[in-house]
């Protein structure tokens, strides 16, 4: 895949550093050869798929730049960095990274982590281009990911124009900063559409079903359930769903979206409960070669975040190679005039402010047959979007 940025080519824009400045950094001990850019993540643990899947976008970026001629000559390595989707272990994680020296950082994923380890990796000089949601951390870093207050309207244009829902019921995990904040959220979007909530049910993570909540949730009579929770919870609540008959429609929120909500779900289940996500790797325009590529590299599917992670590594390499270095100061304002460039997830461009991906790509997708998520084309249909 050539990418483009602003007219040329990403590539020659990497590689046209002949040197970069030592900058600024978070260690004196890292070769002098390398660029070490960290990837925090749940690589272990309830989300570990997802974090198997980041973790492999961004190793695959780093095969391409160095497999090119690098960064200025520098080869990029990836640091795992291991949150667990847990506040107390991302912290653990985040310092012993910064101890050991990093050039850059990508990631977190889950918003009450990175409400802990962004102002770490912030206060050692990095900029970290995040992959939470949560609009608690907008302008800590940059982002390629939706926010909270991006993916509701989408949300509630899907109930409203394509599931044609009058009124809704929530799903909701009470204990994560994110879905708590998409609760919020919903609750306002669905508000101003003038949609009655009927009801909204907190859940705890963990349970082996969900069954009971989504029988009490259904006595309220809603026309759709919406839910609010990440992809293991949402999985099994969409069981519940499809084996209660209901004619209440289903759509599962943002933070379920990931392979594992079909693991999770089961096909037939996942099907009956939409997701708003991004849209699926291969249904980018030009993702064939890179799909080919990660499935060569990791005997496996890209997931659904791979995308975002691979993209990240590949602008954190070509903003330092504007930048001419790492340096905190000089790398936030090269990010911020990224205009124009164009990679696997289509074209990125920043709000100074907020740092964050203006515009976002939601969607909502479905899941075929074969238990790959594809974006809903009735829904494109419904609401006029275009990616």
């Amino acid at each position: 895949m050539k990418l483009k940025i602003a007219g040329i080519s990403a590539l020659a824009a990497i590689v046209a550093v002949a040197t970069l400045a030592a900058g600024c950094s978070s260690s004196s001990s890292k070769s002098s050869n390398t660029l070490r850019i960290g990837l925090e993540a749940p690589i272990t643990g309830s989300l570990a798929e997802l974090g198997q899947g980041m973790l492999n976008g961004a190793k695959q970026a780093a095969t391409y730049v160095n497999e090119n001629g690098g960064v200025g000559g520098k080869k990029i390595e990836i640091v795992a960095i291991d949150d667990k989707g847990d506040v107390d272990a991302g912290v653990t994680a985040a310092n012993a990274a910064v101890k050991s020296g990093l050039d850059a950082v990508v990631g977190p994923y889950n918003s009450g982590v990175g409400l802990k380890t962004l102002p770490i990796y912030t206060a050692a000089g990095l900029v970290p281009l995040r992959l939470t949601s949560s609009d608690a951390t907008a302008g800590m870093g940059f982002t390629l990911q939706p926010m909270t207050s991006q993916i509701a309207p989408v949300a509630t244009d899907a109930l409203v124009k394509q599931l044609k829902a009058s009124s809704v019921a929530l799903i909701v995990d009470s204990t994560t900063d994110y879905t708590k904040s998409a609760a919020q959220a919903m609750t306002a979007s669905l508000g101003k559409a003038g949609i009655k909530i009927t009801a909204t049910e907190s859940i705890t993570p963990g349970a082996t079903s969900y069954a009971d909540t989504v029988t009490k949730i259904l006595a309220t009579n809603p026309s759709a359930v919406y839910v609010i929770t990440y992809f293991p919870e949402a999985g099994l609540i969409a069981q519940a769903m499809l084996a209660s008959n209901t004619a209440a429609k289903c759509l599962a929120d943002y933070g379920a979206y990931d392979n594992g909500y079909i693991t999770a779900a089961g096909i037939p289940a996942a099907q009956k409960c939409p997701v708003v996500g991004v849209p699926a790797p291969s249904d980018f325009p030009n993702s064939a070669s890179l799909v080919a590529a990660y499935t060569k590299q990791f005997n496996a599917a890209p997931g659904s975040w791979s995308p975002y992670t691979y993209d990240s590594v590949l602008v954190l390499a070509d903003a330092i190679g504007r930048a001419g270095g790492t340096s905190g100061a000089a790398l936030k304002t090269a990010l911020a005039a990224t205009s124009g460039w164009k990679g696997w997830t289509g074209t990125v461009a920043f709000e100074a402010t907020t740092g964050n991906r203006i515009p976002a790509p939601v969607t909502v997708n479905t899941v075929t047959t074969g238990g790959v998520f594809q974006v809903d084309p009735a829904w494109i249909t419904a609401t006029g979007f275009t990616y």
